[in-house]
């Protein structure tokens, strides 16, 4: 399955993009600090991040984005879990705005 590709002619909502690329946010984490982890995935089960969890997903996904017209001969490194594209990022920018979180 290609995680960047969808089908059809309708592009994924906002809350797709963040139901895709959150669980790979936690699992990053989880290998760098696993009680930031835990604390960010019970966050995330209710939908309520706190400011610092929304801050470090911002910061993530934009240090992820593999997708740009920099790097189009590129595919996604071999053990990237996830391909992030400019699209996406903005989708989760977006998703955590309408939560109520300035990024």
């Amino acid at each position: 399955m290609n995680d960047s590709a969808h089908t059809g002619s309708k592009a994924p909502s906002d809350e797709d993009v963040a139901m895709r690329l959150v669980p790979v946010w936690l699992a990053e984490t989880a290998r760098n600090d696993a009680e930031a982890a835990e604390r960010a995935g019970h966050e995330w089960e209710s939908r309520a991040l706190s400011a610092e969890s929304a801050r470090e997903l911002a910061d993530w996904v934009t240090a992820r984005v593999t997708d740009t017209a920099f790097n189009t001969d590129k595919d996604t490194a071999p053990d990237a879990p996830a391909r992030v594209s400019v699209a996406d990022k903005a989708a989760v920018h977006r998703w955590l705005a309408a939560h109520g979180h300035h990024v």
